[in-house]
């Protein structure tokens, strides 16, 4: 069989598709999953409709479930400038219509700013990406925080201001073409920040000259097992008309063909 290949910046890479690596966080029930911006925990809740019921544990024929679950504040989710802004129509499904990209994984240490908060610096990020052999900047960049507790698997952010980018670096994907940014923080800006949403604006360049495709996903999980460096990413999303969607963002290493 042939090793599959992915072209690339006038480069061919291979990978191989039998060796998935999943960096979302499940949906599950429960107060044991990760949680942020005060979202209600994750409800799956049995269907009853006069003697059916839908779970064959209690002697119904055929699972049958609603789910109850908030995109921005439950789990792995993806977003687009929906988000920020007020036309119903931008939605992620409508603005993310390529899902295969080549994708660049760093890992960095926030800093304490002097007020305890603490922020993944610009200046930082350039410094990890100047470690790795091959420099340039693809479509999308994965930001990986140290030190890579597991508990970010099902760690309760609400009212802790949690870690966050500074629009500086936000401003500087935007300027290098990064499309998908994805990291393993609830947002990108501070928890509670009097509404400015700095760097979600400045990644979107929103209202000015809004990034269509361009993509926003957090709350995802990287083990320590995946070393920093270039990836193909799949960006699997639901089909929802809305700003945003649970996610589950899949990576296969590249490797570059002579």
């Amino acid at each position: 069989m042939n090793t599959p290949t992915y072209p690339y910046a006038g480069r061919t890479y291979a990978f191989d598709p039998a060796a998935p690596i999943d960096i979302s966080l499940p949906l599950a029930p429960g107060e044991n999953q990760v949680n942020c911006f005060w979202a209600e925990p994750v409800q799956f809740d049995t269907i009853r409709v006069g003697s059916f019921v839908g779970s064959v544990a209690l002697g119904g024929s055929t699972n049958y479930q609603r789910v109850h679950l908030t995109p921005h504040g439950n789990g792995t989710h993806t977003e687009c400038y929906g988000h920020i802004s007020p036309d119903p129509a931008v939605t992620l499904n409508r603005c993310l219509r390529r899902f295969l990209f080549v994708a660049r994984l760093v890992s960095v240490a926030p800093r304490p700013l002097p007020n305890g908060d603490l922020v993944v610096l610009l200046a930082d990020v350039q410094a990890a990406l100047a470690q790795q052999p091959d420099r340039s900047i693809p479509e999308a960049l994965i930001l990986r925080t140290l030190p890579n507790d597991p508990a970010k698997r099902h760690r309760q952010y609400s009212g802790t201001n949690p870690t966050y980018i500074e629009p500086a670096l936000a401003e500087w994907l935007v300027e290098y073409g990064v499309q998908h940014f994805l990291l393993d923080l609830p947002s990108v800006d501070r928890e509670e920040d009097g509404g400015q949403l700095l760097a979600h604006h400045a990644f979107w360049q929103y209202p000015a000259q809004p990034r269509y495709g361009a993509t926003i996903t957090e709350l995802i999980f990287v083990p320590d097992e995946v070393a920093d460096g270039l990836y193909l990413l799949n960006l699997q999303i639901t089909s929802l008309e809305l700003d945003a969607s649970p996610s589950k963002p899949v990576l296969y290493r590249l490797s570059p063909q002579e």
